[in-house]
């Protein structure tokens, strides 16, 4: 995956200096490490990028977040918490639950096939997407 973030700053004329390597490797490994509800936001990246390497500020940090979203690599979602959340930019949608603010990532085809059915009826081609839905676990009985 490192290779694609390469690629995709070699495509913008960017350079991938060794911070925005180290920052690239953090976003990478954080749902391996934290797994796949971890949607970390600027001050939780920097926290995990500071055990790493401490000469990277938190300004570089944001920097690189920006250019990584400007790039396509990252997501940007703002999950009504407050706080931009970050994560790579991948094919998924997002069920939030709004009173503990655990999010669950699912594909359903149902739905992908749905949304470019919805595209096609208004004469458009689906480039992507972004799903969000908000809601309160259910009571068992």
């Amino acid at each position: 995956m490192t290779d694609k973030i390469e690629q995709k700053f070699q495509e913008k004329g960017l350079k991938l200096t060794d911070q925005r390597r180290t920052i690239a490797k953090v976003i990478l490994e954080s749902k391996e490490a934290y797994g796949e509800s971890d949607h970390p936001d600027v001050d939780e990246l920097y926290n995990r990028v500071s055990k790493i390497d401490p000469k990277i500020s938190i300004a570089t940090v944001y920097r690189t977040v920006k250019l990584f979203e400007e790039a396509g690599i990252l997501t940007k979602h703002d999950f009504k918490t407050g706080k931009a959340r970050y994560e790579l930019n991948d094919d998924h949608n997002h069920l939030i639950d709004i009173k503990t603010g655990e999010i669950i990532e699912f594909v359903d085809e149902e739905i992908d096939k749905l949304q470019k059915k919805v595209a096609d009826k208004y004469g458009y081609k689906l480039v992507d997407h972004k799903l969000e839905l908000y809601g309160v676990k259910k009571k068992t009985q």
